[in-house]
């Protein structure tokens, strides 16, 4: 799955705001206070729509009042996302509009799905709701064309803060509603905490890192017992990065913990995560999260260079390069290391205007392009200042 384009309103700092021609790769560039930890959040936010309600959602970040973008109360808090469930399907775009009732209580006031089947002709509209009532069109993906809107049926929620796809997209025969949901539902935003990280973890099945990264030691030892040739690749790529380390294991103690183990080639006994360098514990969880053999459909990475000194800086873009070709990846970042791996044509700039966040291609900024085809990297213009407004 990739998503296209994402059009942003009246969310926090990002009053009105597009992100386009999104690329497999997408790095976020902008300075503290432009809102690129918002950016992540919206993902977050349309996570916890659908898994909760919008109430809860809202609630989560301190109420409707604390979400509206400052001076727009009253106004919709709205998205716009366009992707593709694969290259061969048709573009599919989702709508969403959250206000308040007359009570103030957080709604749907809309809710939509298209489906654009050609280049020509208006797309289908394969759901539409507003305040937990309204229609929804059954059909695979690929036979829409054939499919009449005469054939939506009538739906009606339990509430009107609910979003029609939590409960349509777990039907196939709603199958571009499903797609959405399903793209929703696997995207990962990373907040990995390295010393949570570090600690003994009860003996348990996990398959997947959590955001936190809080059960590292779990998936360690479900790689290396179940997909020994992927952990063989990761034990390599530390071993090459990290000057010193020559094993990681997932040892089960006999009170039912599992404690993450590293051995450095010069002492003949392994270390306890907890007395290993943070940049250490930090590039064995890329790695894991990297290798997982079932991919994401969206990495959100915030600031990898944290903990790691530049020269792994590169190799690191290189992985999510890799990792970008099955499944889109989203990186911020002030590293102009890591940006000297990037190309500026997967460059987002986040500048504010008039106290509001927009997004700009780094490409479409003709100064950057024409110095980058000279052979200047990003991360110097970065550097320099040329990605953003400031500089004409």
């Amino acid at each position: 799955m990739k998503i296209e384009s994402i059009i942003i309103k009246n969310f926090k700092i990002f009053q009105n705001a597009e992100a386009k021609d999104l690329s497999d790769l997408a790095v976020f560039i902008g300075k503290n206070g432009s809102g690129k930890t918002t950016f992540f959040d919206v993902f977050c936010f349309l996570h916890d729509c659908l898994t909760g309600n919008v109430k809860s959602a809202l609630a989560k970040r301190g109420g409707y009042r604390e979400v509206i973008s400052r001076g727009h109360d009253g106004e919709d808090i709205s998205f716009v996302i366009k992707f593709r469930p694969s290259s061969d399907e048709p573009l599919i775009t989702y709508e969403l509009s959250i206000g308040q009732d007359e009570k103030r209580a957080p709604v749907v006031n809309n809710e939509v799905v298209r489906l654009r089947c050609g280049e020509k002709g208006a797309p289908w509209i394969v759901l539409k709701f507003s305040r937990g009532e309204g229609v929804a069109a059954a059909g695979e993906l690929k036979q829409y064309e054939d499919v009449r809107l005469a054939e939506r049926e009538k739906q009606r929620l339990e509430s009107p803060d609910i979003l029609a796809i939590k409960g349509l997209g777990q039907f196939k025969d709603f199958a571009a509603i499903a797609a959405f949901r399903r793209l929703v539902e696997d995207w990962y935003i990373s907040d990995f905490r390295i010393d949570a990280s570090r600690e003994k973890q009860e003996a348990g099945y996990g398959e997947q890192l959590t955001r936190t990264g809080d059960n590292l030691s779990v998936v360690t030892k479900f790689i290396h017992d179940n997909y020994p040739h992927l952990f063989d690749e990761i034990i390599k790529k530390m071993k090459s990065r990290v000057p010193g380390v020559e094993k990681v294991e997932a040892q089960e103690t006999p009170d039912g913990y599992i404690l993450l183990r590293f051995r450095d080639g010069r002492f003949q006994n392994p270390f306890s995560a907890k007395f290993v360098s943070d940049g250490t514990i930090k590039m064995f969880m890329y790695l894991i999260l990297l290798h997982d053999p079932t991919r994401h459909a969206l990495l959100c990475i915030e600031e990898p260079e944290n903990h790691l000194y530049p020269e792994l800086l590169e190799v690191l873009a290189e992985e999510f390069q890799s990792y970008s070709s099955g499944g889109q990846v989203f990186i911020s970042t002030h590293s102009p290391d890591f940006l000297n791996a990037i190309p500026l044509n997967a460059i987002y700039c986040l500048e504010k205007q008039d106290g509001f966040t927009v997004i700009k291609r780094a490409i479409d900024n003709p100064i950057a392009k024409s110095l980058c085809e000279a052979g200047d990297q990003a991360g110097a213009l970065w550097r320099e200042g040329v990605l953003t407004e400031e500089v004409s």
